[in-house]
């Protein structure tokens, strides 16, 4: 009987006890949950507002877990069998409905409370671009990042983003080949870039810098190195790199249409690739001094290219799984370069690289 008496009912006194624990434990959680700097600087007008929502979520759930460990851990320390007890039933006991109530209600009203929280932010992300917003089209392929965009009535096509602070800017994501997804973890956002639609989200940086552009989905076996870099920078300096990149895509689109055609540009086929034949940047991947590229996915052509002639540089771009560079995986680099450069193109390509590495005139 001493014992039934001692594992019956909880007294109103345990009840404080338990009460207690969840908010002290709460409290603790709660405050390291929002102590910990669980993101990069906020780079965008929007981090802000869903670092915020994040804080909310930290405060709705920590006391939910607490609360509900609390009760199991109690309940296994109350209610566990001891030795001798292994044949016996427990008590026969009637549920609450007046406690089945409360929580199916409490967990109904925070849910609720938290998805129309996440609905208004997430209309607020998708607002419409005002009217003269810049767009950047970007497009993803195993395993780089190429960007495209229009000023002063010319097309810039780069492999690395440079965008104005506090100007609003439209990302129109596309894929070449498998879903990739176009993450800056500094401004919060992300879409998935899947082959045959265009996905879309505004953002305004907010922060000057440069910062990772990242591939956060699982894209194949080069996925870790698909990692490219915006460059933030303000206003006036934004007008001077456009003026620069502007000024040599002039001189290279005065003769599209003519002599020039027939003359491809090695080096704007190694910086910025050709999107109209999906033919990739070499730069997306490489460092090579001469080009300005900084990629890191295959090896620094300044060094690894010191040895070789055109030869065998056109050998190691249209089959560049016959000799794998030391410290980098097989299957990476496109192998179908051969197929989308021109024998033009090609030509071009290996001879800019030829005369960069080896110190020839350009």
């Amino acid at each position: 009987m001493g014992e039934e008496t001692r594992r019956g009912p909880v007294t109103g006194r345990t009840w404080v006890m338990l009460v207690v624990v969840v908010l002290l434990a709460s409290a603790i959680g709660i405050a390291l949950g929002l102590a910990i700097d669980w993101f990069p600087a906020q780079g965008s007008t929007i981090a802000s507002k869903i670092d915020t929502f994040w804080d909310v979520l930290v405060i709705a759930s920590v006391p939910i877990f607490v609360g509900v460990a609390t009760v199991v851990i109690f309940s296994i320390w109350r209610w566990r069998m001891r030795p001798g007890e292994e044949e016996l039933d427990g008590p026969p006991t009637h549920g609450s409905t007046r406690l089945e109530v409360i929580w199916t209600a409490l967990p109904t009203i925070v849910i609720a409370g938290l998805c129309a929280y996440s609905t208004v932010l997430l209309l607020d992300i998708q607002d419409s671009p005002a009217k003269g917003t810049r767009v950047v089209n970007v497009v993803g392929q195993q395993f780089a990042w190429t960007f495209a965009t229009n000023e002063n009535g010319k097309r810039i096509v780069t492999n690395r983003l440079v965008l104005p602070k506090g100007e609003a800017v439209q990302f129109k994501v596309h894929s070449r080949d498998v879903i990739h997804d176009f993450w800056v973890p500094e401004w919060r956002l992300k879409v998935d870039a899947v082959p045959g639609i265009t996905t879309k989200y505004s953002v305004t940086p907010s922060k000057t810098g440069t910062f990772q552009v990242v591939c956060a989905e699982l894209c194949g076996l080069g996925h870790a190195f698909m990692r490219q870099f915006v460059t933030i920078v303000e206003p006036a300096a934004y007008a001077a790199w456009v003026a620069k990149q502007t000024a040599g895509a002039g001189a290279a689109g005065a003769g599209a249409g003519g002599a020039s055609a027939a003359k491809p540009d090695g080096k704007q086929l190694f910086v910025a690739g050709n999107p109209q034949t999906n033919a990739i940047s070499c730069g997306s991947c490489h460092t090579m001094k001469a080009a300005g590229t900084t990629g890191t996915t295959g090896p620094n052509l300044d060094t690894a290219l010191k040895q070789d002639d055109a030869a065998g540089i056109r050998e190691m771009i249209v089959s560049p799984g016959k000799e794998i560079a030391e410290g980098y995986g097989a299957n990476v680099m496109p192998p179908n370069y051969g197929q989308t450069l021109s024998p033009q193109e090609l030509a071009a390509l290996v001879t800019y690289i030829d005369k960069s590495v080896h110190g020839g005139k350009q």
